[in-house]
């Protein structure tokens, strides 16, 4: 399968894990959970039972993945960013079983410390900024930063900016992509 596993991770009985996928040092990937193909799986990172990412995720260190949680493919996970799987944790009040559920979308990026509270789905090629913490649902291509995270903005697919003229087009000046503002949603335009 040409999957590289570290010898000090900790591989659970019971997961799946696409080909190529890289797997490094302390971290746990628990059992029910589904890794994609060539996903990249940093250092001292906890993969909690029935968390599914796709194809190409790229999950940087000491992050904290729990049930619930979603990723499409082509994700950016960024170092020591967490999601929560409940909204009302309490040590005496078991809640298990009661996760809310958060979805990544296809080509979003989460920066490092970053927090995603659970029940919010992050759209399509969103960029959440460094140590944001996320409250509400993200549309997609939305730039979003702070606590609580406020969107500033949106991003092009491959990361950039996008600034739009009074017809509401943009374009990616590394890509060229063409994009589309209507009614404060953007959309890529083939």
């Amino acid at each position: 399968m040409n999957n590289f596993i570290h010898p000090t991770a900790v591989i659970d009985d019971g997961c799946e894990i696409g080909a190529g996928t890289k797997v490094w040092h302390f971290s746990h990937i628990m059992p029910g959970c589904k890794l994609g193909e060539n996903c990249n799986i940093g250092q001292n990172v906890v993969i909690s039972p029935e968390v599914v990412l796709g194809k190409n995720v790229k999950v940087q260190n000491n992050v904290s993945l729990y049930t619930g949680v979603t990723c499409g493919d082509d994700v950016f996970l960024g170092p020591s960013c967490v999601f929560t799987n409940v909204t009302n944790p309490r040590s005496a009040v078991n809640r298990r079983g009661h996760y809310a559920k958060t979805h990544v979308g296809r080509g979003a990026s989460i920066g490092a410390n970053a927090t995603i509270v659970c029940g919010h789905d992050i759209g399509e090629y969103a960029f959440i900024g460094a140590g944001a913490v996320v409250t509400k649902t993200v549309p997609p291509y939305a730039l979003v930063v702070g606590n609580p995270a406020r969107q500033v903005g949106w991003m092009s697919e491959y990361g950039h900016r996008l600034e739009f003229d009074s017809n509401g087009l943009a374009v990616c000046k590394e890509s060229g992509q063409r994009y589309r503002r209507i009614d404060n949603l953007v959309e890529k335009i083939n």
